[in-house]
């Protein structure tokens, strides 16, 4: 049995991840933005360890929420799954960050940073990282003229080289990052031709498994399947530059 946390698991993958978790025997701890949102989950709450409330568009939230979590305890697994894709504005959170950088990006790199080592950690990634880009200087988009997709797809490539690189300054964590596939979701529209239950399970297996391959570190995983990122995801210099950024951007220091 593992204790296992799962960021933005009140809909979509999140929900579905925990369901499947907690049918499995483990202790799960569930994440809501807010007590209204968690309330939407009364009944599976009562089967879960715990529900940490935290906005991950603000910066302060996202500090209590790690702080809820430590006074739970140590997790075995994290799995980052919150995640926004289309914002019509870049907008600004409290912090004065767009939005989706905060909560793709920022929010996974703090409670990282925050948050009691667990033995495991999986961060949601997508596709969509392969055209991220290089772009690190102007990733809070002050000086860029606001583009929706190319920002989701920065984020995403960001939380993939966040987990490479966890995976290389902490070689004791298993650390890897999944591509759920375009699934339909809330996010994804019901249009969406991948398969929902194909979608979560990979998470599920990296979180839990005692399979020697589940316990590889350092992936890029779709399906159950490695697959090679974009160069940036494992170019030591590029995870170096992005994550002094991120230092300078929430004021929390990594390693």
């Amino acid at each position: 049995m593992s204790r296992i946390l799962i960021t933005g698991s009140t809909d979509g993958l999140g929900l579905a991840a925990a369901r499947q978790l907690i049918t499995n025997g483990h202790e799960v701890v569930l994440h809501a933005r807010s007590s209204e949102r968690a309330k939407a989950i009364g009944q599976l709450a009562a089967k879960s360890l715990g529900v940490v409330v935290g906005d991950l568009s603000n910066g302060a939230e996202t500090r209590s929420m790690a702080d809820q979590l430590n006074t739970i305890g140590r997790m075995d697994a994290v799995i980052h799954n919150a995640g926004i894709y289309s914002e019509p504005a870049r907008g600004d959170t409290p912090e004065g960050h767009p939005k989706v950088l905060a909560v793709n990006t920022l929010a996974p790199y703090i409670l990282t940073a925050l948050i009691e080592r667990p033995k495991r950690l999986v961060y949601l990634s997508s596709g969509m990282h392969q055209s991220g880009g290089r772009e690190i200087e102007d990733i809070d988009w002050r000086r860029r003229p606001w583009n929706t997709g190319r920002a989701y797809s920065e984020s995403k490539l960001h939380v993939a080289a966040l987990a490479a690189a966890v995976a290389r300054y902490w070689p004791e964590v298993l650390s890897n990052a999944v591509d759920p596939g375009w699934v339909p979701t809330k996010m994804g529209g019901a249009g969406a031709p991948d398969n929902l239950r194909e979608g979560y399970q990979t998470q599920v297996w990296l979180a839990t498994s005692d399979d020697e391959i589940a316990r590889s570190s350092g992936g890029y995983w779709y399906h159950r399947e490695r697959r090679k990122p974009a160069d940036e995801v494992t170019d030591p210099d590029y995870q170096d530059e992005l994550i002094r950024k991120l230092e300078t951007l929430t004021d929390v220091k990594l390693f």
